[in-house]
């Protein structure tokens, strides 16, 4: 299995300076797609740096997206985080417990009315009926070019999304690394035609309400990051703009593809279930945390190696 995927040299943008004392942080799957080797990466590292600085850990299922969310899935999403050997404070124990108590579909209703808050309070956001064909269309670079932005449309479900309006040279500042928002990110939709709460608007209020203090994502979400920097600042937020972020590398397949849980590639089921192991899951994870990866084979050898100060 080693061989068939590309581990990339220690990649990272983060301030190396000062992680939080007791960090607060989430495992946030989305039960869309079966977990391949970056997510256990990913949350192999979030768990160690959180259980090293004796912090709290959450899981959050991210189930807001009803079409593709699948009961399998779910399932499975437990099995891996067992096999992978991370536990966490609070959230679902297990399917069940997931549809009885955590299930984010619950608060639908809360996160509408903190957008109407929004919509209300400010004119930074207004409804949207193009389509993803006729964005692509529209826009040499595929940034929404702004059709419906002075069209005064008035939201109706099914029919229209809620964007958020990032004027021209709108810049973000992450990590020390000014985003221009407006160029990489445009106006962004915040609540989706199909009436659900866009990615951004659900993960940004329930870190803000859980005060998460330090996130750990793939650097290919370092614009994602500044977008909901951005929206924070709109909100009036102040815990989730003073996070520590860390984004790391990724995990590649043998053509230099990030993995995907849509086509499965590497899909920790599939290794689990051929009788694999998460070695390789823990030493990309131990690479990525400046710790010498032949002396791990597991997440508490991880754990062991991450206990002093971590050197990025």
């Amino acid at each position: 299995m080693e061989n068939q995927f590309h581990i990339p040299a220690q990649t990272a943008f983060w301030d190396i300076n000062c992680l939080p004392v007791a960090p607060v942080s989430r495992m946030a799957p989305t039960p869309s797609g079966f977990l391949h080797l970056g997510n256990a990466v990913n949350f192999l590292m979030t768990w160690a740096i959180v259980r090293s600085r004796n912090g709290k850990l959450h899981l959050r299922v991210d189930d807001m997206d009803g079409i593709r969310f699948r009961q399998d899935v779910l399932e499975d999403v437990f099995y891996s985080l067992e096999w992978l050997g991370v536990d966490w404070d609070t959230g679902p124990s297990g399917p069940e417990e997931f549809y009885h108590t955590f299930s984010l579909q619950k608060k639908k209703r809360d996160y509408w009315e903190r957008l109407c808050g929004l919509m209300e309070g400010t004119d930074k956001t207004f409804a949207c009926q193009c389509s993803r064909s006729a964005i692509k269309q529209a826009s040499s670079d595929g940034l929404y070019p702004g059709t419906c932005r002075d069209k005064g449309l008035l939201f109706q479900p099914g029919r229209h999304a809620i964007r958020l309006k990032v004027d021209k040279d709108t810049v973000v500042r992450v990590n020390e690394t000014n985003i221009d928002l407006s160029g990489e990110f445009g106006d962004f939709v915040i609540w989706r035609k199909d009436d659900q709460p866009s990615y951004h608007l659900a993960s940004l209020l329930e870190d803000e309400a859980g005060g998460v203090n330090l996130i750990i994502r793939g650097e290919d979400l370092f614009s994602s990051t500044a977008a909901q920097v951005y929206l924070a600042s709109c909100f009036g937020f102040t815990g989730f703009p003073s996070c520590h972020f860390i984004h790391h590398g990724l995990v590649r397949d043998c053509a230099g593809e990030k993995l995907s849980k849509s086509r499965g590639a590497f899909a920790l089921k599939d290794i689990r279930e051929a009788g694999g192991t998460p070695l390789a899951a823990v030493r990309t994870a131990a690479r990525f945390l400046g710790v010498i990866e032949d002396e791990v084979a597991s997440a508490n050898d991880l754990l062991r190696s991450v206990a002093g100060p971590v050197q990025f």
